[in-house]
């Protein structure tokens, strides 16, 4: 496991120590990245060494398979990573990478992950994030196995797994009327009062908000990793990504980048397009996409039951841009009415309960191939950022859908008749 040679500022390429707790570039407020000593890296770091790696050590299994790249500590493990890459039955060229099979049933668990590890190898013992949801249940579970207080803010019509997890896992749980961005306000507003009060530094909150610190992007990494070692260390065509906040599709790209300096893939081999999917009734990155803007907008009035996408302005959006531009990727939108269809298409005929972040993927994908953009022989990789059971309450709802008043006393089942 490499040691941190610095953080960087992607804005400015500031460069600080990794030796203390950083949150944003001082100059610029910029979001940091993790950069290690690419030439050590060469002579140490082999791919080779990943699966044997794996197979000789349950510390090795999942996401930190890929420790030779990543820092070098002992890791707060719930088991993330290594989610499956499930085959299309319709499509050839199209695989879902499951995401949902991470602990606490999202893709969150590889970017708290790291971020957990990290603050508990600081020393940290209070962190804080706002969430759409998924993030809250991924810090909640991880700071309970680390032994570390967690601070979550959530909209207050997130589903109600979400606020379970908070609850059963001991966090401090603060449910909000607003959106994530009024979670976020409330976060800093508490971390500010605590330094005016003079708090002691140990009690005082650490903002762990994506992008505000620079590991969950180095968790979220891994997701690059894992989909071009699973396609036998190539790239695919494309990668569709549902994008709220957008971490995972930076992650990716920071690994790919990371990839062809160490020659872990074919020189000259063409990056995936990146694809970010989002909600009509929350997409600003599409709005900015379409409109050639480097940054976007706060979109207003956001509203989706994708709860995930509902992010009116995402922090990481100049980052963003920037890949689908460089990638030759687009940013695309479709309608809760649309990502429900997806989801049930999906559930009726691959057997595969999407989220709706990640239904709204595979409704872009559709879109793409009808309009002749995409072929269905093109290799695609679809990411399915959360178990679509996570969602029960918000899908039965769109869906219309109430639990029956009254079932009967009997059943015919297979000839067979159940007792009463």
């Amino acid at each position: 496991m490499p040691a941190i040679a610095f953080l960087e500022c992607v804005r400015c390429q500031h460069q600080l120590s990794a030796d203390t707790p950083q949150t944003l570039c001082p100059l610029c407020s910029g979001s940091l990245y993790v950069r290690y000593d690419m030439d050590q890296l060469k002579r140490t770091a082999r791919r080779e060494d990943i699966t044997a790696r794996a197979a000789a050590s349950p510390a090795s299994l999942g996401m930190w398979r890929y420790s030779s790249v990543l820092p070098d500590v002992t890791p707060v493990t719930l088991g993330e990573g290594w989610t499956p890459m499930l085959h299309s039955k319709r499509y050839p060229g199209l695989y879902v990478k499951e995401e949902g099979a991470n602990p606490t049933g999202s893709f969150k668990a590889r970017g708290l992950g790291l971020a957990v590890t990290m603050a508990r190898h600081y020393g940290l013992q209070h962190l804080a994030v706002p969430s759409a949801g998924n993030a809250a249940g991924a810090l909640a579970a991880y700071c309970a196995a680390a032994g570390i207080s967690a601070h979550i803010f959530m909209p207050q019509d997130v589903p109600f797994a979400n606020y379970l997890e908070g609850v059963l896992y001991g966090a401090d749980v603060t449910m909000v009327d607003g959106l994530i961005s009024d979670c976020a306000r409330m976060v800093g507003e508490n971390i500010k009062a605590q330094r005016e009060a003079n708090t002691p530094a140990s009690q005082v909150w650490f903002d762990v908000s994506t992008l505000k610190e620079p590991f969950r992007v180095e968790g979220k990494k891994t997701l690059g990793y894992e989909l071009v070692e699973q396609l036998g260390w190539t790239y695919p065509d494309a990668v569709f990504y549902p994008t709220g906040g957008g971490v995972g599709l930076i992650g990716m790209w920071k690994a790919f980048e990371e990839m062809e300096q160490l020659g872990w893939v074919e020189k000259g081999s063409k990056r995936p397009k990146m694809y970010a999917l989002q909600a009509a009734g929350c997409a600003p990155i599409v709005k900015a996409y379409d409109q050639h803007q480097p940054v976007s907008e706060f979109f207003q009035n956001a509203s989706t039951f994708a709860a995930g996408l509902r992010v009116p302005k995402p922090y990481g959006d100049a980052i963003i841009l920037d890949i689908l531009e460089k990638s030759g990727g687009k940013a695309l939108a479709s309608t809760d009415e649309v990502i429900l269809a997806s989801i049930l298409d999906w559930a009726r005929h691959e057997g595969i309960f999407l989220s709706p972040e990640g239904a709204a993927a595979t409704a872009a994908y559709d879109q793409l191939l009808a309009a002749g953009e995409l072929k269905p022989t093109d290799k695609v990789v679809l990411f399915n950022t959360g178990a679509g059971l996570k969602y029960t309450d918000m899908t039965a709802e769109a869906m219309h859908l109430r639990r029956p008043t009254a079932l009967p006393t009997s059943m015919p089942v297979g000839g067979i008749i159940t007792p009463q």
